[in-house]
C-alpha cells in the first residue's frame, strides 16, 4: 500500500516514540548552521569507524562493531567485523550516501532502488520522502514496500567516546511491509547524528513497533538500540 506523505507521517507519529525528539539519552548542543555548508568526506579505502552498540532499555553493551571501507568503485563496500574479528554482513553503497545493502537491522536488507543514508543537502530544513522495494538477504524472490521520510532537525555539537563532533541531526520515519503477513502497521524510527567531517554518523538511535492482524491495544515493540562512535580513521 502506498501512503500519501501526510498519511505516512500521521501513521508514524502514532507509534510509541514521539517524532521530533531523540529516542533516548543522546543530547547535543544546538549550534548555528555552518556557512558555507560543510562537504561530506569522500570515501577512501581504509577509512574506518568503530561503534559500541547498546540496549536502550537496560543500558547493556551488546557488541562493538568495526566498519571499514574495503573497495571504492561503482559501489562502495563497507566490511564489518565484531569485537572478536568475526565477519559480519557488508554494507554496500552506490553512489556514496545511497545505501543498497543495509546490515544494521535485525536482518540484512537489499534496496532497489537505493535510498539515502543521510540528507542529500546538509541543511537544517531539508526533508524528503522516498519509496522503494526491499528484499531480505537470502530470499531474492520476494520484495516488499519500504517508505522512508527523512528530515533534518538542526546542527548540534555532540560528544561521544571518539570525541566532539559537529553534526547534523536528522530523523528517519519508516513504514514498511513485513515478510510476515500477520504483522501490520510496521513502523521504525531513527535519530541520527551525522558528522560530514568523517563521512559517517557518530551516534544513532532506533526503535520499532508493529501490530498483529486483529490485535487491539498498544503496538508490539521491537528492540530500542543505540550506537556511539568509539574510534575512527
Amino acid at each position: 500500500m502506498k501512503l500519501s506523505r501526510r498519511a505516512f507521517i500521521t501513521s508514524a507519529a502514532l507509534a510509541p516514540v514521539a517524532c521530533g525528539v531523540p529516542l533516548s539519552y543522546e543530547r547535543g548542543t544546538p549550534v548555528a548552521q555552518p556557512k558555507p555548508l560543510p562537504a561530506v568526506r569522500p570515501p577512501q579505502v581504509g577509512q574506518e569507524w568503530s561503534y559500541v552498540k547498546r540496549d536502550v532499555f537496560n543500558g547493556k553493551n551488546l557488541s562493538l562493531v568495526t566498519e571499514r571501507i574495503a573497495s571504492v568503485g561503482s559501489t562502495i563496500v563497507v566490511e564489518r567485523t565484531d569485537e572478536n574479528g568475526g565477519k559480519l554482513a557488508n554494507e554496500v553503497q552506490g553512489p556514496w550516501g545511497m545505501v543498497i545493502t543495509d546490515p544494521h537491522w535485525s536482518r540484512v536488507i537489499n534496496f532497489n532502488p537505493a535510498i539515502p543514508l543521510w540528507p542529500q543537502e546538509l541543511s537544517a530544513s531539508w526533508n524528503k520522502q522516498v519509496s522503494t522495494k526491499y528484499k531480505l538477504a537470502g530470499y531474492p524472490d520476494a520484495s516488499y514496500g519500504w517508505q522512508l521520510y527523512m528530515s533534518a532537525h538542526g546542527w548540534e555539537q555532540v560528544n561521544v567516546p571518539a570525541g566532539s563532533f559537529l553534526t547534523l541531526r536528522y530523523q528517519n520515519l519508516i513504514n514498511y511491509e513485513s515478510d510476515d503477513d500477520n504483522k501490520v502497521n510496521c513502523i521504525r524510527k531513527e535519530t541520527i547524528w551525522f558528522a560530514p567531517s568523517i563521512g559517517r554518523w557518530v551516534a544513532r538511535e532506533s526503535s520499532g513497533s508493529y501490530m498483529i492482524q486483529g490485535q487491539l491495544g498498544m503496538p508490539n515493540l521491537e528492540d530500542s538500540l543505540q550506537w556511539q562512535l568509539t574510534t575512527y580513521k
